[in-house]
């Protein structure tokens, strides 16, 4: 057992209430050190840097609203609907705040990540020693797609029920075992009760008890190796002062939950502008069709999920049986052009044919609507090879070539293009259009290691630039 810590008779309440607890429960003021007052953050954060502490916010947002709407809601096909257009928004006081908070805070909770997980892309944050923070990082994205996509059913409105019923047809798509695993996801031959039941179990205990153990591993693994910079920087390998803390480092507490408190701020306006006067922001957070009850006779005119599930959606769509033609052609081509200007060595040649008239064959044995999910999934599993497949010198775009930025730029405005699309009704311009965007988007990580490598780098400094302000 410890030695208790004395405190002076005189010393104030708090101190001596604080020494009680610390004497009694020393693993929580460690921790709190560790990871708060003595976690020496880079000093030169920007604005990118809310985001992390933003994500988390909401996380908080969306268990405490989630606990309040389940003393509330029916998870019973016949009464779901009712409860939440109903019981929920009418007769339980302050319950339609609730239920749009909750309902805003999905998408918000998208928002946040995605812009996170963008300054993770431009800063190099994946990169050598984070790989594993981003690993947990992505995770932590799979996790809350599945977290919304179950969610996503529970209002039982036509856009929740429709937009169920297509995506879980996409797994019947699944040679062998489809058919048989989407039977096993419903729960029965067609969206109904036991979806209903199964959906909400996995909505309100399972992906969530998955969730937050990641989100802890991922800030465990995060503190263990350091917060990444705009520089790039290591500030750990960099030169420390007489107590062996990082010169170009500050404590996170009191100096960065401060900022955080300010981003928080700014954030919850919006929050709740968006709560009080545009909960449905246009049809885009939540469907004007959801706002009515389900009706299995009856399928909207056009069916699609919800914004922050488009863009992959839009890959889906874009998959036809011209677009697994011209995916024919780039391995056909790519492996001629390995074989014939690439340093291979001679052995391998013959290989990488063979692996190609494999990979070709492959692609038409199988249907486009296959492949179409495939390539949904794979839009998402390519993140986590990330700090695999980026070879740039320099970790921040900073230092990168100029012209990086654009192609950056490039992607983001694909991603968003394929969102939009996602949302339309399909056509044969808007499907052409959507193809592009999937080539491009693939394209920017499996040419990667190719391009990162590309251009004049300039030269990364030693030691963090930071301005005061």
């Amino acid at each position: 057992m410890a030695e208790f810590k004395e405190i002076s008779p005189n010393a104030s309440l708090v101190a001596k209430t604080t020494n009680w607890f610390e004497n009694r429960f020393p693993t929580a003021f460690s921790e709190y050190k560790k990871h708060m007052s003595e976690y020496y953050a880079p000093k030169n954060f920007n604005f990118w840097y809310f985001f992390g502490s933003l994500a988390l916010l909401v996380l908080v947002i969306q268990i405490v609203t989630g606990i309040f709407l389940v003393m509330h809601y029916k998870p019973d096909a016949n009464l779901a609907f009712a409860s939440v257009e109903l019981t929920i928004m009418r007769d339980v006081p302050w319950g339609w705040l609730i239920r749009n908070m909750h309902a805003t805070g999905a998408s918000a909770f998208f928002i946040v990540v995605y812009l996170h997980m963008y300054r993770g892309l431009i800063y190099g944050s994946y990169r050598k020693p984070r790989e594993l923070v981003w690993l947990f990082g992505c995770a932590i994205f799979l996790a809350l797609m599945g977290e919304a996509f179950f969610g996503y059913l529970l209002p039982w409105g036509q856009m929740s029920y429709w937009g169920a019923q297509v995506i879980v047809n996409l797994f019947s798509a699944i040679p062998f075992i489809g058919p048989d695993l989407a039977l096993l996801i419903r729960g029965d031959y067609v969206v109904s009760d036991a979806t209903l039941n199964r959906f909400f179990s996995f909505h309100v205990i399972a992906v969530p008890l998955v969730l937050i153990g990641l989100v802890v591993a991922h800030l465990l693994a995060l503190h263990d190796v350091g917060s990444n910079n705009p520089d790039g920087v290591e500030i750990k390998a960099g030169p420390k002062d007489a107590h062996g803390h990082p010169v170009d480092g500050i404590p996170f507490h009191p100096y960065y939950t401060v900022h955080d408190i300010f981003g928080t701020m700014v954030f919850l306006l919006v929050f709740t502008a968006i709560v009080f006067f545009a909960p449905e922001a246009g049809g885009y957070f939540q469907e004007y069709n959801n706002f009515i009850p389900a009706d299995p006779l009856k399928t909207p005119p056009h069916i699609a999920p919800v914004w922050y599930f488009t863009p992959y959606y839009s890959m889906l769509r874009a998959t036809t049986d011209t677009m697994v033609y011209v995916l024919c052609a780039i391995v056909a081509l790519g492996a001629i052009a390995a074989v014939v200007k690439g340093n291979l060595p001679s052995l391998a040649k013959p290989v990488v044919l063979v692996l190609a008239a494999v990979g070709v064959v492959a692609l038409l044995a199988f249907d486009a609507k296959f492949w179409g999910v495939v390539v949904m999934g794979l839009s998402t599993v390519i993140l986590f090879f990330l700090p695999w497949l980026d070879r740039s010198p320099a970790k921040s775009i900073r230092y990168r070539p100029g012209w990086h930025k654009w192609v950056y730029a490039v992607f983001v405005v694909d991603f968003l293009v394929l969102g939009y699309l996602g949302i339309q009704p399909p056509s044969e311009g808007k499907t052409m259009l959507a193809q592009v965007g999937t080539l491009y988007y693939f394209g920017f990580f499996l040419l990667m290691p190719w391009w990162s490598r590309l251009g004049e780098f300039k030269p990364v400094p030693e030691r963090i630039t930071f301005a005061a302000h």
